[in-house]
C-alpha cells in the first residue's frame, strides 16, 4: 500500500482510520475517545454500563463543581445553636451521615459535624451534656469553577468527603459530597434511604408525592386520576425534560398540568427522583 492510499485510509472516520490513530498516539479529544468508545462494534467487548463508566471518567475533568453540587436551597443543614432535640430530629429524617453546620446563616457555615461523632457520644457519655460545638470539624471550602477531577484526589488526599461551595463573592453556592463525584463516574449510588425499590409513587403529606422519574404515564394518570399526554414520552421523568427542553438539575422544578414537579435526584444523564406537588384548584369566580 503505498503513502497516498495509507493517508487517505488514515482520513476515513473508520473504527480502523480511528483505531489506528489513537494506537499512534496522534492528537485526540475527549469527544474523540467517547466516540470511539460508543461505537457499536465494540458491544461484544463493553457492555452499556462499562461504555458509560468509561464516559464519566473522561468527562468528570471537563465537569465543574457548579454542575453537579447541591444547591443551597437543598442543603440540610444543622444550626450550631439549634435544641439538641431538633438536631438529632434533622438527622434522623434527612438519613445523611455529613451536615454543614451553620451559625447566623447559611452563608456562616462554622463546620461539619459527622452523625457518627453524635452516636458515639450518646452511647458512650449519654449522662454528659451535649455540646455539638465539641463535634464540629473544620469545613473544606471550594469554588464553583473547581473540576471533579482535582476535587476527587482533594478529597483522597484529605480523606473528607464534603465541601462547601462558595460563589465568586464568597456566598454558599451549595455543597458537595465525595458521593456526588463518584456518581459522575459510575452512575446514581442508592443506598437503603433511597426509594428505587419502593412503589413508583410514594405519599409525603395530603399534597406532596415521592415519584420515581421511571413511573410510567400511564401508571401516573392512574394514581393521579388525570390525563396527562404520553404521545411525546412514556415516563415521568421524560415529561420533566420534554416541557424543560433539557436535562433539569437538582433542585429544579417545573409546574405544569396543575402539577409542580421538583427534581430531587438526578444526576448528568437522567432524573432518578421527582417530588411531585398538586397545585390548589384556582378558587371559583
Amino acid at each position: 500500500m503505498n503513502n497516498d492510499e495509507t493517508a487517505h485510509e488514515d482520513e476515513e472516520p473508520t473504527l480502523y482510520g480511528r483505531l489506528r490513530r489513537l494506537m499512534r498516539g496522534e492528537p485526540a479529544t475527549r469527544q474523540d475517545i467517547i466516540d470511539f468508545l460508543r461505537e457499536g462494534r465494540w458491544n461484544s467487548v463493553l457492555d452499556p454500563d462499562e461504555v458509560a463508566m468509561l464516559q464519566g471518567v473522561l468527562e468528570v475533568a471537563e465537569t465543574q463543581v457548579r454542575d453537579v453540587m447541591v444547591p443551597r436551597s437543598q442543603m440540610v443543614v444543622l444550626e450550631r445553636d439549634a435544641p439538641t432535640a431538633e438536631t438529632l430530629r434533622a438527622i434522623v429524617e434527612s438519613g445523611h451521615s455529613r451536615y454543614p453546620v451553620i451559625g447566623e446563616d447559611r452563608d456562616d457555615v462554622v463546620g461539619v459535624l459527622l452523625a457518627k461523632d453524635l452516636l458515639r457520644h450518646f452511647v458512650l457519655a449519654p449522662e454528659e451534656p451535649f455540646d455539638l460545638g465539641r463535634f464540629i470539624r473544620p469545613a473544606i471550602v471550594i469554588p464553583e469553577s473547581k473540576r471533579l477531577n482535582t476535587l476527587l484526589k482533594e478529597f483522597r488526599i484529605t480523606r473528607n468527603h464534603l465541601a462547601i461551595v462558595v460563589d465568586e463573592y464568597g456566598a454558599t453556592a451549595g455543597l458537595l459530597t465525595i458521593e456526588d463525584v463518584l456518581e459522575e463516574i459510575v452512575g446514581e449510588i442508592g443506598d437503603e434511604y433511597d426509594a428505587q425499590e419502593a412503589a413508583p409513587i410514594q405519599p409525603l403529606d395530603d399534597r406532596r408525592y415521592q415519584v420515581l422519574a421511571l413511573a410510567r404515564m400511564e401508571d401516573f394518570n392512574q394514581y393521579f386520576g388525570c390525563e396527562l399526554s404520553d404521545e411525546d414520552y412514556d415516563t415521568v421523568g421524560g415529561l420533566v425534560m420534554y416541557e424543560l427542553g433539557r436535562l433539569p438539575r437538582r433542585g429544579e422544578t417545573l409546574a405544569f398540568a396543575g402539577f409542580r414537579f421538583k427534581v430531587m435526584q438526578a444526576d448528568r444523564r437522567r432524573l432518578h427522583m421527582l417530588e411531585v406537588t398538586r397545585e390548589p384548584a384556582p378558587a371559583a369566580g
